[in-house]
């Protein structure tokens, strides 16, 4: 009897073993699952927190509102609009309505927007700070600006081809830039992600990949996505 316990134990552990390994090298696989931010695969996990950040301060988007590349997010979330307008760098979008460049103000409206919604574009522009007076050029007075911008993911070689890829933001940094232009008391950060999240997009996995209660567990020491509110002061 004690021979056999001795036996079914060494056979227990040659395959507790053998799973740990091989759960050990898969998780030490070198290639992700997408590299295309999982879009091949799904939803991508930072558009789920984008969408989460703009529908949790839909109200703002009414009146003459301004998106960057498309208008799919005032579509989605505004209410009350009576104009739209979409912004671009270049005229190769062929449904841009302005053509200007965030850190050259003489290229854009001044004073003409309710909203101006601007998700994951200033990772893109070097000059980041002057393109932050670029959107509060953009605003009516009282005007909001909706702006997302990543924080931990992998370098986008579509954005880096054609204008460059340059900043991974925490959210004390990108908080202290919008208030040195907007004011202190007129900017409000907001993180979403965790360390599964973080790693889950690095990955390329998708949101139906995850279950969304992972998803919504909120670590600001492993921002993905960092949405922040700023109201231009009568």
């Amino acid at each position: 009897m004690m021979r056999l316990i001795k036996k079914a134990g060494r056979k227990a552990r040659y395959y507790f073993d053998k799973v740990w390994i091989r759960l050990f090298f898969l998780n030490k696989n070198i290639f992700p699952a997408s590299r295309l931010f999982g879009f091949d695969r799904g939803k991508p996990i930072d558009r789920y927190y984008i969408e989460k950040f703009l529908s949790e301060h839909h109200t703002s988007i009414w009146g003459n509102v301004l998106e960057v590349s498309e208008d799919t997010y005032s579509k989605m979330f505004g209410s009350q609009i009576q104009r739209i307008d979409i912004l671009h760098v270049s005229n190769e979008n062929n449904r841009a309505t302005i053509i200007g460049d965030l850190t050259q103000t003489i290229t854009l409206p001044e004073d003409s927007f309710n909203c101006f919604i601007c998700t994951q574009t200033l990772n893109f522009i070097y000059d980041f700070k002057k393109a932050i007076e670029g959107i509060k050029h953009l605003l009516k007075p009282g005007g909001t600006a909706l702006i997302t911008v990543a924080g931990i993911c992998q370098v986008s070689k579509y954005d880096e081809e054609r204008w460059g890829d340059f900043w991974r933001f925490c959210p004390n940094g990108i908080e202290k830039s919008f208030q040195e232009v907007f004011g202190k008391d007129q900017v409000n950060v907001f993180v979403y992600g965790n360390c599964e999240a973080a790693v889950s997009l690095l990955q390329g996995l998708a949101v139906n990949e995850k279950q969304k209660r992972f998803l919504d567990r909120a670590d600001s020491e492993y921002p993905v996505t960092i949405g922040i509110v700023a109201k231009k002061i009568n």
